[in-house]
């Protein structure tokens, strides 16, 4: 009995429910940001996910109210203000250590077209 729970704890890689799938409309031609200055490349960075890119243009570049945001990403308010208050929290972090910002899922990546990934 003990060797199927561990077998079954070792596929698991998350606890809980899992994640809701987003309906994310448009992924913009830019992914990755960096400070002009005081910025070397062992310097971490931060990764966005998309749903938190797309939250952040919903709400703060369209000018949505949450639960509209929510409504058209297709998670619940809570889900969306938890993303959106992550989403801010490492932008802030981004802008104040002057680390670099990855879009995570960078479509340039795949077609080989990203100039960081080419080296």
């Amino acid at each position: 009995m003990t060797d199927s729970k561990e077998s079954v704890l070792l596929t698991c890689s998350r606890k809980g429910r899992p994640r809701v799938r987003r309906i994310i409309e448009g992924i913009g031609e830019s992914r990755c940001y960096k400070p002009c200055c005081c910025f070397s490349e062992d310097d971490e960075g931060i990764s966005l996910k998309p749903e938190e890119i797309e939250l952040i243009r919903l709400i703060d570049l369209e000018g949505l109210e949450q639960e509209e945001a929510a409504e058209r990403l297709g998670v619940s308010r809570k889900t969306a203000w938890r993303d959106l208050h992550d989403a801010r929290r490492k932008i802030a972090d981004a802008l104040v250590n002057g680390k670099g910002i990855e879009m995570a899922g960078c479509t340039k990546v795949a077609e080989g077209r990203c100039p960081k990934c080419a080296r």
